[in-house]
């Protein structure tokens, strides 16, 4: 018996639907014309002889049927992108592409430290960086959008290898026009004066898990979208924040007034980290990027 099998290309253009929702924005995605991806799915469909997508103008609507192979899909995609891993592992190390996601409170500050010397000492890495909160990270790892992660832990993740880089403490940062005290403990932190990242930025919980305050999670104003809107803020008088030490070391307090203490807490820091599938055949790869950050990170300290 003949067996019709889909190509990849038409794989990627169902999952990029089911991601994207929208027929235009999948094509972009894919770098095609909508018309070019609409004519690969209805290729699809019909070699495997189902509706697999429900098309109206409005709406784009996935039958179950076509929920369940597009996950599918988008499995049999990883499985084909760690085949070329594996071929890429066997050549020279840290050469050729690798995409990997790093969360907004570690990429203003550690990468123009650390991509010059990336570049330097590995000319044939072409590292494509994309910045994005914690989960967003973590769907693009197990997504297969992106290799790797750099990220800061406790952070659950799902089935990942990790490789711890440094710790990254805490400092209380206060208004200028303030005395700050010598010891920046968390019992002196006011809950109705305490300002943190929005959620979906992990520094958040890290930050409260640090204080051990649970009182903090209910009052706290969790309202900045950045570390440098949280310090405009405390500049202007507005209340107190937690800040890394890798923000303060990046100059993320120059022209301000703001005063800023080590935190004296139980668990006063948070794990950077770099992350990748498990059972990733670019595994060695990733250990000795792990140990050229650490290296790097060392010499800047």
């Amino acid at each position: 018996m003949t067996v019709f099998l889909p190509t990849l290309k038409q794989l990627q253009y169902l999952v990029a639907l089911k991601d994207h929702g929208h027929f235009g924005k999948a094509a972009d995605a894919c770098f095609v014309t909508q018309s070019t991806l609409s004519a690969g799915l209805r290729e699809l469909e019909t070699l495997i002889g189902i509706v697999l997508v429900e098309r109206t103008r409005r709406v784009v609507r996935f039958t179950p049927l076509g929920d369940r192979v597009a996950d599918k899909a988008r499995r049999v995609l990883r499985e084909a992108e760690e085949l070329g891993d594996l071929v890429k592992a066997s050549g020279e190390p840290l050469s050729g592409e690798l995409r990997m996601s790093v969360i907004p409170t570690i990429a203003p500050f550690l990468l123009p430290r650390i991509l010059p010397k990336l570049r330097a000492d590995w000319p044939a890495l072409k590292l494509y960086l994309r910045e994005e909160p914690s989960a967003a990270a973590c769907e693009s790892l197990h997504s297969g959008h992106v290799d790797c992660v750099l990220l800061a832990l406790p952070y659950a993740c799902g089935e990942v290898e990790t490789a711890i880089l440094f710790e990254d403490f805490l400092f209380l940062a206060f208004p200028g026009d303030e005395d700050a005290p010598d010891r920046a403990t968390p019992d002196l932190i006011a809950p109705d004066r305490l300002l943190l990242l929005e959620d979906g930025h992990c520094l958040k919980d890290h930050a409260l898990a640090a204080c051990n305050r649970p009182e903090l999670r209910a009052e706290a104003t969790m309202l900045g979208t950045s570390l440098h809107t949280l310090v405009q803020m405390v500049d202007n008088g507005l209340g107190v924040t937690l800040l890394p030490e890798m923000a303060i070391d990046a100059g993320i307090l120059q022209n301000t007034k703001i005063q800023a203490r080590r935190l004296i807490a139980g668990h006063p820091s948070r794990t950077i980290a770099l992350i990748w599938r498990k059972a990733s055949p670019r595994t060695k790869e990733f250990l000795l990027l792990a140990e050229a950050l650490k290296d790097m990170e060392r010499a800047a300290a």
